[in-house]
């Protein structure tokens, strides 16, 4: 296949390991984000816990089980690439899917493991596997690669417009000028239906709030990254350490401030050395989240020259995915790994099954 014109719309991890992809396979990208830098959308305010045990659909266990793998590889290929790969510890959750890596600590063995725990359980599950990365400094790095490889990058760039002819996307249309395309990949979170809507191609993803708590600590206080009842934590750097909580609603009571808060103030009582953290910020990323929770990737089957990249969780399985992407992007066939990633599994929003050929 000769080169193409792609045009990417978003420049937080989806969109930054999609440009990556196809910059090194030759292909003429170009990056549109609306923020002034990368990475200002909710792969900012991301908790990026490389999370590949949680438990998912049967038909998804391949893509979460070769995570971890990715971004091994990935970190081969990128020598600045800075990956925790200190564990999970999880105990009082839900049980995960049943994976032979799991390992089952005894009281003793999480002393030694997490020594400035106040209290610990009588048993946890640790995963040594699985990590955690800066997410800004993640996708700042596949975009500088990318940029080397000769993909363009426009900052501070509304979409105002995605142009289509027939049954085709021929452009976009921004505030900085049009951009002719052979290929538009969306890959801009929570406004994919807003672009969507337009061309009658309306998309199941809507906006799905988490509130990230950034502290900082004089010293380290947690080794791994903990999961439990009682708080989400992990060290993003020895002085900053990071928190992470469900949204509940926008009441003055459990509101994001007070959960950030009481989750802040449970980290100070459940540490050793807790009362020298400080409250840096408490914010909320609106994470895009397909109505059943699981990856669309994919070529629209009814607008040619359209393809979608749009999941949770973006942080563990944006790599793995733009790699099979832009393979589907570049060589027009499809990848079996991302079959049962097709916009068309939603029956009211395609009239058949999607076919790479009509791309």
């Amino acid at each position: 296949m000769s080169k193409q014109k792609i045009v990417i719309i978003g420049a937080g991890i989806v969109g930054a390991s999609v440009a990556y992809h196809l910059a090194k396979r030759n292909q003429d990208v170009t990056v549109i984000e609306r923020h002034p830098a990368a990475a200002r959308e909710v792969t900012e305010k991301s908790f990026a816990w490389i999370h590949t045990t949680h438990r998912v659909a049967p038909e998804y266990w391949h893509l979460y089980d070769v995570a971890c793998e990715e971004y091994h590889a990935l970190q081969q290929d990128l020598s600045e690439l800075q990956i925790h790969w200190h564990g999970a510890l999880t105990w009082d959750n839900p049980p995960l899917r049943e994976q032979l890596r799991f390992q089952k600590l005894n009281r003793e063995q999480l002393e030694a493991l997490e020594p400035n725990l106040k209290e610990y359980p009588d048993e946890a599950m640790f995963v040594s596997e699985e990590g955690a990365v800066d997410p800004i400094g993640l996708t700042d790095l596949l975009l500088s690669k990318a940029r080397e490889y000769g993909a363009k990058v426009q900052f501070g760039t509304n979409v105002t417009q995605l142009q289509q002819e027939d049954s085709r996307l021929v452009g976009v249309h921004t505030s900085k000028g049009f951009l002719k395309s052979d290929v538009v990949v969306l890959a801009a979170g929570t406004i994919i239906p807003e672009l969507c809507n337009p061309l009658g191609c309306p998309v199941p993803v809507t906006p799905s709030p988490s509130i990230l708590i950034r502290m900082k600590t004089a010293n380290k206080l947690i080794r791994t990254l903990i999961s439990n009842a009682q708080f989400e934590a992990r060290q993003l750097t020895d002085q900053t350490l990071l928190a992470a909580e469900d949204y509940i609603d926008e009441s003055e009571e459990n509101g994001s401030e007070a959960v950030g808060k009481r989750a802040f103030e449970t980290l100070r009582r459940s540490l050793k050395g807790g009362n020298q953290l400080e409250l840096e910020s408490i914010q909320v990323g609106m994470r895009p989240m397909p109505e059943d929770g699981y990856p669309i990737v994919g070529f629209h089957d009814h607008t040619k020259g359209l393809y979608l990249t749009v999941m949770h969780s973006a942080i563990t399985l944006a790599p793995l995915i733009a790699r099979l992407a832009s393979s589907e992007i570049i060589n027009r066939e499809s990848r079996s790994e991302l079959v049962p990633c097709r916009l068309s599994r939603f029956k009211d929003y395609t009239r058949d099954d999607p076919a790479v050929s009509r791309a």
